[in-house]
């Protein structure tokens, strides 16, 4: 094939300066690398083969994985959002947000969410927040 022959040219092209110190020597050395340099050419030809397949099935993993992250990650966020709506129905005293606000310094909303979480319980979110 063309491209065997290109690759004969390139080796060739490179091992001429090893050889230059005597000529004829040169020439034998490159005569005697002929039939490794074939091999190689074969070696190559599986290795790119096997590239080939590897790329393949890597990208099909990866399809997978990213379908299967995305089904992960949305019911995540379904499971949040429902977390979301029964913490807003938990009702909670302003004194308690307070409380909390002043005896943790924390912001107003990361006070709300303790107390949201231990259902309005302001004793339970302090000791929470406080481990």
């Amino acid at each position: 094939g063309g491209m065997a022959a290109e690759g004969d040219v390139e080796l060739e092209l490179e091992t001429e300066p090893n050889g230059s110190g005597g000529g004829s020597d040169g020439a034998g050395g490159r005569a005697a690398e002929k039939p490794r340099k074939h091999d190689s050419g074969a070696a190559d030809l599986e290795r790119v083969t096997d590239y080939a397949e590897e790329k393949e099935i890597q990208s099909s993993n990866l399809e997978t994985a990213m379908s299967v992250i995305g089904d992960r990650r949305s019911r995540e966020q379904k499971a949040r959002q429902e977390r979301e709506k029964e913490l807003a129905k938990v009702t909670i005293k302003k004194e308690d947000l307070e409380l909390i606000m002043t005896e943790m310094e924390i912001s107003r909303a990361a006070a709300e969410r303790s107390l949201r979480e231990h259902m309005g319980n302001v004793v339970e979110a302090l000791i929470t927040l406080t481990n």
